[in-house]
């Protein structure tokens, strides 16, 4: 990336690691462009990007901004003046840092953040993440200089001449694997190489829904699973109690490899014939450039239902299942021990999936950048 000036970006956004990662590719990617950029983020305040970003070693300013809380709570009536506060606070942190330009990556505080920033005349891009955009970007995006998005079809929410698609940033260690790679995962994982290995991946919090499958999958017997190994992530929230339940059933679960956080994902990739996940836009991204067959269980627990509209754009081409999350006990586990032993099936759902993957996101999201700045 040579001939790129020196910038001030802002990045603004977070709340999950769905924002958070993809906004810290986009940053690594401007320092590789010129290691002189200035880059600030913007956050809200008590939300993981105030850890996670100082961490990465980037400078970040925490906005009182919040969500509306979707029970009736005292904390909304709250929410007027911590809005104001927030515009006030995002004005004087564009006044001071003087940003050649703003980018968000969706979450509370790039609301502030950029509305701000286009009032002041500085150029705003939005990187939306989602198949189906939150009310927020959509209002974002009528002031959008670019709205760099992950999905095909997004001129129902946005100014279509200024929509340019260039998928999710995603970490540089998710590839499709090599044999020397796939071999790493085994002796990684300690698993049979002569057997079927599929990856549940509940997130770093965990999911209640895909935890609740295999622990009735275990107890019915685990039907279908006979020369299947297992790589569960359970997910913080629920290690205890999914430690307790594999105490009870070690006759059970000699092939299942549990645990509440995956440090190598790139080689639970690896080692998967089959995953199963659900659908936030980060691991729709990653399972693209991995080649995985997946099978997605969406969240129904997201703003605007987002998740089933990531996981149906892949169904849609022969890419991914899905199962809903009300039927995912009953069904889940059985479906997927029956994909995992049809070969000629996955590799289908590998090319469909391939064939969607953007590789350098990041890259493309800084070339608009710079576009933008002439």
């Amino acid at each position: 990336m040579e001939g790129y000036r020196k910038i001030r970006v802002i990045i603004s956004g977070g709340g999950t690691g769905g924002h958070i990662f993809p906004a810290l590719s986009i940053a690594d990617r401007l320092k590789e462009a010129d290691p002189d950029n200035e880059i600030l983020f913007v956050g809200a305040e008590g939300k993981m990007e105030m850890e996670k970003v100082p961490a990465a070693g980037y400078r970040i300013i925490g906005l009182p901004v919040a969500g509306l809380q979707r029970k009736m709570t005292l904390a909304n009536l709250a929410l007027p003046f911590k809005l104001m506060k927030s515009l006030t606070m995002a004005g004087k942190i564009i006044d001071s840092f003087r940003p050649d330009i703003a980018v968000g990556v969706g979450g509370y505080a790039s609301a502030p953040l950029l509305w701000m920033a286009s009032r002041k005349g500085i150029p705003t891009l939005i990187q939306e993440q989602n198949g189906y955009a939150g009310l927020a970007n959509r209002i974002l995006g009528k002031r959008a200089r670019r709205i760099c998005t992950a999905y095909e079809g997004m001129e129902r929410f946005f100014p279509a001449d200024r929509i340019v698609l260039t998928g999710n940033p995603i970490r540089k260690d998710i590839v499709p694997a090599s044999g020397q790679m796939k071999a790493e995962a085994m002796k990684f994982y300690d698993l049979d190489p002569g057997k079927r290995h599929i990856f549940i991946v509940g997130g770093s919090l965990g999911s209640r829904t895909l935890n609740r499958s295999v622990m009735t999958w275990i107890e019915n017997g685990c039907p279908g699973g006979e020369d299947v190994e297992i790589i569960w992530q359970c997910g913080k929230y629920y290690k205890s109690e999914t430690d307790g339940f594999m105490d009870r059933h070690r006759d059970r679960t000699a092939g299942i490899r549990h645990s509440d956080f995956i440090a190598r994902m790139d080689l639970a990739y690896a080692a998967a014939d089959l995953v199963v996940s659900r659908s936030g836009a980060s691991s729709v991204s990653e399972l693209c450039a991995a080649h995985k067959a997946v099978i997605f269980v969406p969240s129904p627990n997201v703003t605007e239902d987002h998740q089933t509209h990531n996981a149906m754009a892949l169904a849609e081409k022969g890419a991914a299942i899905v199962i809903k999350d009300s039927e995912a006990e009953q069904t889940l586990m059985e479906t997927a021990c029956r994909l995992v032993h049809s070969p000629e099936r996955i590799s289908e759902m590998e090319r469909n999936i391939a064939a969607l993957a953007h590789r350098d996101a990041a890259g493309a999201i800084v070339d608009e950048i710079y576009g933008l700045l002439g």
